[in-house]
């Protein structure tokens, strides 16, 4: 069976290095700015960002959110030493996966997620834990690759092959399904540009 985060572990401790400036960050780079737009019609404290890498898209968010208690948690721990290396205020880095977050209940305000989602084996099991963490009235944005069918499906074929720790490239049915059935609500499902979507969902109990 194949440990694809053994392999997301080791793929990002090797790009981790050049991550922010060469290809292999491109499309989280591309996704950055559409997260950070949705901000501004929404009120937190406390972030959580799952897969957080090199601490980019925190340290744009520290810039313009200067108050927020930032959070961060990562499968490699060569993204992290980048993040660390950022010295972004009021920062915290945690080394673990989006499948066993290492936090108590209904912590965090916002919850983000870029470009990670279609590493993780279990998806329904990451959005149980996004869901836990979140406090009532919580929004959780997620960004991640999309592709139309059958392009998807054809990728999909090829992508467990990748040993780069991919595992699907999910449909907007899937994606809205898994959100659903952990009970989010209020989910708004939109494409980006013409590899990406970003959907926001509410935590309301």
């Amino acid at each position: 069976m194949t440990d694809y985060k053994r392999l997301s572990e080791n793929t990002f401790n090797i790009q981790a290095k050049t991550y922010d400036t060469d290809k292999n960050g491109k499309h989280a780079r591309n996704l950055y700015q559409y997260v950070i737009d949705s901000l501004s019609t929404l009120k937190f404290l406390e972030i959580l960002d799952v897969g957080c890498g090199t601490g980019e898209i925190l340290c744009s968010i520290r810039k313009l959110y200067p108050t927020a208690s930032l959070h961060g948690i990562d499968i490699s721990q060569e993204m992290l030493k980048r993040a660390e290396g950022k010295k972004i205020k009021n920062l915290r880095l945690y080394l673990g996966d989006a499948e066993h977050l290492p936090f108590q209940n209904d912590k965090f305000d916002l919850l983000i997620c870029t470009d990670s989602f279609h590493h993780y084996p279990n998806p329904e099991n990451a959005v149980r834990e996004f869901y836990k963490v979140l406090r009532n009235g919580g929004t959780l944005l997620l960004a991640d690759y999309w592709k139309p069918f059958p392009i998807r499906q054809l990728m999909n074929i090829f992508i467990p092959f990748s040993k780069e720790g991919d595992v699907k490239i999910y449909s907007q049915n899937e994606i809205v399904n898994f959100l659903t059935n952990c009970k989010f609500q209020n989910i708004k499902y939109q494409k980006i540009n013409n590899s990406s979507y970003l959907v926001t969902a509410q935590k309301q109990e």
